[in-house]
């Protein structure tokens, strides 16, 4: 039962996080939250993906787990990937979802930082 109710919320949470990272610089009350998600976004990815493998996130590593206890093993190894395969039931090319997600990661990473930064020189 708490398996099943983690394997919810890890689908509701990581989805609505993915998707604060995407948009979350477009208003300027979440946009230094933003950033922070990004940055910690990155240093999964990019720091901690040095020992356990690029891309690596700690979300898709627990949810991965939780999803393992109830006895479902997902042969995409990229959240996305996953995800658009559960919402869609279409099976993309793992190397598009990865490229398209790096894309709009480094769009939204920049968007953040740029207008964190013109919101800082604004205030003086």
């Amino acid at each position: 039962m708490a398996y099943q109710f983690l394997n919810i919320f890890f689908f509701v949470f990581h989805t609505l996080l993915m998707l604060f990272n995407c948009f979350g610089w477009a208003w300027k009350r979440t946009r230094r939250w933003n950033l922070i998600t990004l940055l910690l976004t990155a240093g999964s990815w990019f720091i901690v993906g040095i020992w356990y493998g690029w891309g690596y996130c700690f979300c898709t590593d627990w949810h991965w787990e939780i999803r393992e206890k109830l006895g479902l093993y997902d042969e995409s190894t990229s959240y996305v990937h996953f995800l658009l395969l559960k919402l869609t039931g279409i099976n993309f090319q793992k190397e598009l979802v990865d490229k398209v997600t790096l894309v709009v990661f480094f769009v939204s990473l920049a968007l953040s930082t740029w207008l964190n930064f013109r919101d800082y020189k604004k205030k003086g």
